[in-house]
């Protein structure tokens, strides 16, 4: 009887490259920009992507593209977002207690809060992620665009969707 081994690596390679970008517009208007200077068409996808913590629910915007030509998946990621929760107040009376509504920021990725969008490329192939860098950067509202070295991420859990 043959013995068969798996080897646990395998699955533990990352296939997707991830730029950060940072930029005061929109998410719909970078969406549009990068449309215009790379060959995708990202279009706003109806599954946003849920995160629960302790103060609430809250969902980030995601623009989708799938080349299917190419086997590429382009994702356009909002990174920050926020929750709002009530929260009590104690006042010096006694016998009033106040709540009042306050706002959290959420992060996707925390260990990156200064980010505003990531674009998450999924291939099996080698991309000229330099040369889409190049192109990004080219976009005039951009204030900086960089490659983010996934082994460095803590909650790559987050990107699974």
């Amino acid at each position: 009887m043959a013995i068969h081994k798996l080897d646990l690596d395998e699955f533990d390679e990352i296939d997707y490259h991830l730029i950060a970008i940072h930029t005061t517009l929109e998410d719909y208007r970078l969406a549009y920009f990068i449309n215009q200077h790379l060959p995708v068409n990202l279009s706003k996808s109806k599954e946003e992507i849920l995160i629960s913590i302790k103060q609430g629910d809250t969902q980030f915007s995601r623009f989708y593209f799938d080349d299917e030509d190419n086997f590429i998946s382009w994702n356009l990621i909002q990174n920050k977002n926020e929750v709002v929760g009530k929260k009590e107040i104690t006042n010096q009376d006694l016998f009033s207690n106040s709540t009042q509504e306050v706002a959290t920021k959420v992060f996707l990725l925390p260990e990156l809060k200064k980010v505003d969008y990531f674009l998450k490329i999924e291939s099996d192939d080698d991309l000229q992620i330099n040369e889409i860098v190049k192109n990004l950067k080219s976009i005039k509202s951009l204030s900086t665009v960089y490659v983010v070295d996934t082994e460095t991420i803590k909650s790559k859990n987050n990107l699974i969707f």
